[in-house]
């Protein structure tokens, strides 16, 4: 029969508090209330049939080793250990301090605490994943919505939809302009079926997770090649055929398939030219998402004036570019040289400036023909030319007059340009300005950090550096700042949110529109004069 317990042996161990891990409402030691809550917890650990058999284990191996007792001071920290192990038993602290867990290093904490109940211990925290290759999934309630508006919009449809037909999917369900239709149909048809089904539909549009990234990501998805992660000029091109094919406001350039191309090019070069600040002719993601490129394809998608659509859409605009550069190229080559260029603007900018455009600094040419420029490069010349306080007009620019390319404009290179300036300025008789003059007048104007040279940030703080161009290469646009037209004075009060190459390109477009209609006229007079002059018999 086995021995009891020498219970009188465990009565008489010296109870450490500290060691219960007690909860903060418990009172403190030495309180009076605090005695009967202690008899009746150590009375309860005593009567756990794990405690009875613990303390008979224990007692036998001290009489196995010859020991008449044992010392429950010495033992307590291992009986609440799990697993008897060997630690040091904790700080004594004050009562008055709140109890919180001391599980640093691996130590027990109250959570690990046998006299704690197991619903009192700590939840663990668990941290969500936050990171998916292949994008957040869909919520369930959205995906239901989802699911349910594919299968109204494919209903009747057993064989899939048609590219015109899907034309509502891209717009009413993608949200996207339906000028992506013809792309986004042709991701989908692989298999160039002319037929979109829904389960096709529903692999690549919910399964993989295009219905959570934002528009720009969906956009930069569906345009680019499989293997690239960047967008080329090439992959604009269904797009804007898209575009000229059911947009209304183009529907009269059906009839000149050749200028609808022109179009097309000038579009894309001006979405290059806004986006693609390093200039490589590849368009990055995040490139994409700091424009406002969606916003544009929405407008035009919405507005059946496609000439409302001021931000690389308008007809207007590349009328006024294609015409511009039609009159220099006077050989009808496709290509324009310096001579040509010296005549932009009735002669308005200076011989230095010009050498600077065609040694390619600014920008490399894509003519690929030294000493040529092509109409690529003249739209990048005519954007940054007329409208120089927008970014890619100030790098342009900025990139001219640093002579020796180390970022700063120094008052000397700023004098090497002013001196053509001020010898044009003398032969049309106009009163001279003395540099240090024209100097203190610049860097009143920009309010540069250091007032010994120039940067690029200096311009991005003004709104005033297009004057500060002009002052130095363009003596027309120098001369009208000075006179400061009150006309278009006006015209900037009243619309404060139209650019400078906005205002330009409407001038210009109505100046080309009045020539047109006044050589039309000629002609139907001269028409008419002929028919008089003929005999009548």
């Amino acid at each position: 029969m086995e021995a009891a317990p020498d219970l009188s042996a465990v009565s008489a161990l010296a109870l450490q508090v500290d060691l219960l891990q007690l909860p903060p409402e418990i009172p403190a030691p030495g309180a009076p209330a605090l005695r009967g809550v202690l008899d009746h917890l150590f009375a309860h650990w005593l009567s756990l049939p794990d405690t009875v058999a613990l303390v008979s284990c224990l007692a036998q191996k001290a009489k196995a080793n010859g020991m008449g007792g044992f010392t429950g001071g010495a033992m307590l920290p291992s009986m609440m250990m799990q697993g008897g192990a060997n630690v040091p038993p904790l700080s004594p602290r004050s009562p008055r301090l709140s109890r919180k867990p001391s599980g640093v290093g691996g130590h027990p904490n109250r959570c690990a605490s046998p006299l704690r109940p197991a619903t009192a211990r700590a939840v663990k925290e668990v941290i969500p994943q936050f990171y998916f290759r292949d994008g957040r999934p869909l919520p369930y309630e959205q995906k239901r919505q989802c699911i349910s508006i594919v299968e109204q919009l494919f209903a009747g449809h057993s064989n899939g939809l048609r590219i015109q037909e899907f034309r509502m999917v891209t717009r009413e369900l993608c949200k996207l302009p339906s000028f992506f239709t013809t792309v986004l149909f042709g991701k989908i048809d692989k298999d160039n079926t002319e037929f979109v089904t829904r389960d096709a539909f529903m692999d690549f549009w919910v399964n993989s997770n295009m219905m959570t990234m934002d528009s720009a990501t969906q956009v930069f998805t569906i345009l680019k090649q499989p293997d690239h992660d960047y967008l080329t000029k090439e992959d604009f091109k269904p797009v804007l055929r898209d575009l000229l094919d059911n947009h209304p406001g183009l529907e009269f350039l059906k009839s000149t398939p050749e200028f609808q191309e022109r179009y097309a090019e000038t579009v894309v070069y001006r979405i290059f030219y806004c986006l693609n600040r390093i200039g490589n002719g590849l368009l990055s993601l995040r490139e994409l998402k700091r424009g406002n490129l969606l916003d544009s394809l929405r407008h035009a998608d919405d507005e059946e004036d496609i000439n409302k659509v001021l931000r690389y859409f308008s007809y207007e605009h590349f009328y006024v570019i294609y015409c511009k550069f039609w009159e220099l190229d006077t050989d009808h080559d496709f290509f324009i040289d310096k001579e040509n260029l010296i005549k932009y603007g009735n002669h308005a900018l200076t011989y230095r400036i010009v050498d600077r455009i065609f040694s390619e600094v600014p920008r490399k040419f894509t003519s690929k023909i030294p000493g040529k420029m092509c109409y690529e490069d003249f739209v990048h010349f005519i954007l940054s030319e007329e409208d120089k306080s927008s970014e890619p007009s100030q790098d342009y620019w900025f990139k001219c007059i640093d002579l020796d390319g180390n970022g700063i404009l120094t008052h000397i290179e700023l004098q090497y340009f002013f001196e053509e300036q001020l010898h044009r300025m003398e032969c049309m008789a106009q009163e001279p300005v003395l540099f240090e003059d024209i100097l203190c007048q610049l860097v009143d104007m920009i309010g540069p950090e250091d007032d010994t040279f120039f940067t690029i940030k200096d311009f991005r703080r003004c709104k005033l550096s297009g004057h500060f161009f002009n002052v130095l290469f363009n003596l027309n646009k120098f001369m009208a700042f000075e006179s400061r037209d009150p006309f278009l004075i006006r015209q900037m009060r009243e619309e404060p949110s139209l650019t400078d190459w906005d205002r330009f390109a409407r001038r210009e477009y109505i100046r080309l529109a009045m020539e047109e209609d006044g050589e039309d006229a000629s002609n139907a007079s001269g028409d008419v004069w002929d028919e008089s002059l003929e005999s009548p018999f």
